[in-house]
Parts: structure tokens; sequence; C-alpha cells
């Protein structure tokens, strides 16, 4: 079983969905849900409504590698792959298939951090 308690908790934006930042001047709106979140929140939800294009997904952990490969981060990138494919999941949702496929690794990668002593990172 995984241990997903959130130790780690950060000011966040809350609901960073694409919809909410605007270019070509970077501006994030929408800010009612703001406040303390579990660290890495903000990251795994542009992450996660990217999956659908491998590149941008990629992208976008590539950027924010040190939140969303931090325990937390790990915690809600799962956390945003179980609502896409959780209970209500539409079969036509582009996003289905990548979350699986990475709350599968997800999983995987949080088991396996529990058996390495505390600090180290997977080469």
């Amino acid at each position: 079983m995984t241990d997903t308690m959130v130790e780690e908790w950060r000011p966040a934006h809350a609901d960073l969905t694409w919809a909410n930042v605007t270019g070509p001047e970077l501006c994030m709106i929408d800010w009612e849900d703001w406040g303390m979140a579990p660290r890495g929140l903000d990251a795994a939800t542009p992450w996660g409504y990217s999956l659908a294009v491998p590149a941008l997904a990629e992208r976008v952990w590539s950027e924010r590698r040190p939140d969303l490969e931090s325990r937390s981060g790990l915690l809600m990138a799962l956390f945003f792959c179980a609502k896409v494919a959780g209970p209500h999941a539409h079969p036509e949702d582009p996003l289905l298939k990548p979350a699986r496929k990475e709350a599968a690794r997800l999983i995987a990668e949080l088991g396996d951090a529990g058996q390495r002593p505390h600090g180290s990172r997977p080469h």
C-alpha cells in the first residue's frame, strides 16, 4: 500500500489549467481557489492536461521537474490521473488512456520510493 500522506505544502493557484494562463505575455487568471496546497499541485495540473500531447507533457514535466519529482509532486500527478481515470471517466476522453498509463507508472514509482533510503532518487 502506498503512503499518501502529504508533508509539503506551498502557496498555490490551485486551478492552473491552460484556460487560466494567457499569452503572449504570461498572465495567470482565475485566482479564487488560491491558498495552501500540496507541493506539485500547480505543476501536476498543466502536466495532466497535456497528456494527450506527449511532447507538451514531457516539456511541462521537464520544466517543473523539482516539484513533480518530489514525493508530494508525484502524489499530485497521481491525484490528477485519478480524477481523469476514476469512476466517472468518460471513455472518449483523450486524457483517459495516457492518464491510466501514467497512474500505473506513478504508483510504481511511489512504491519504489518507499523502499529507498530517505532522500535518495532513482537513477
